[in-house]
């Protein structure tokens, strides 16, 4: 959505319109501020452009723009530093305590959990961004895949796992659904620490990297390629493969932990 040009065809109606009592612009640019935020435009502590450009920006005056900001600091959406500019607050998203993040990332039940969700939302995101998504929504996801790829170079597990997230958040972004985006992103660190105990793990059988870089490439194609149910078949495949090595895992640690005892 070009959220420009939809705030001056608003702004422009209510400039025109004599019969009914214009929306006063701020509550315009307040509306296609909160928009952007909502679908993931505005990242959360990301810094807004100095007035005069967005003034510039939504062709409306500067007393109008700022009116909408300050609407914007008392809802809690942006903060502003005296001297340093207006930011989008970083907490938009704090239904989900750190000491619960912390809580689950330690429970090994848990981490099973954890795969059923993401079973479910990289499911409906990657049906969605088959869908609906954009050639710029499918570059941003190619760039993402191969990120992970140099990642693994690294041998650095955390450092992978963040690139894993950051390729699914980019699905999520494509799928065009602002629910799905930001619960994916209020979770990101919580998966990104999922993702890198799953790779420790994994890590004892080398043959099993290979075969999860396959599903995941089966991911991607289906989804540039604009196939939702090859797409969402192709996510639920991908994450099933993990959960079936991780239960024989833990299977086999169990096993191994009777004999201990037994000795």
């Amino acid at each position: 959505m070009n959220t420009n040009v939809t705030t001056n065809k608003s702004i422009q109606a209510a400039k025109s319109t004599g019969r009914v009592k214009p929306q006063k612009l701020a509550d315009i640019i307040l509306a296609q501020l909160e928009t952007m935020i909502i679908e993931g435009s505005l990242l959360p502590g990301e810094k807004l452009l100095p007035e005069r450009e967005l003034a510039l920006q939504f062709e409306v005056s500067r007393p109008s723009l700022r009116e909408a900001i300050q609407k914007l600091e008392a809802k809690g959406l942006v903060t502003r530093k005296q001297g340093g500019g207006t930011f989008v607050c970083n907490n938009l998203l704090s239904g989900f305590s750190d000491p619960l993040f912390e809580l689950m990332s330690n429970n090994n039940e848990s981490q099973f959990d954890l795969l059923e969700f993401r079973h479910g939302i990289e499911g409906m995101a990657s049906y969605y961004a088959a869908m609906r998504g954009t050639p710029a929504d499918f570059e941003q996801i190619q760039a993402k895949h191969n990120e992970i790829g140099n990642s693994q170079l690294e041998d650095d597990f955390r450092g992978e796992a963040e690139a894993v997230v950051e390729f699914h958040l980019a699905i999520c972004a494509a799928s065009h659904n602002a629910v799905i985006l930001q619960l994916a992103r209020s979770m990101s660190s919580l998966l990104a620490d999922n993702i890198a105990q799953n790779l420790t793990v994994l890590a004892k059988r080398p043959d099993i990297f290979s075969k999860i870089t396959d599903y995941r490439k089966r991911l991607l194609d289906a989804i540039l390629s604009g196939q939702p149910q090859k797409a969402w078949g192709a996510s639920h495949r991908h994450l099933a493969f993990i959960e079936e090595v991780l239960l024989k895992s833990t299977q086999e640690n169990s096993r191994m932990e009777r004999s201990m005892r037994r000795m």
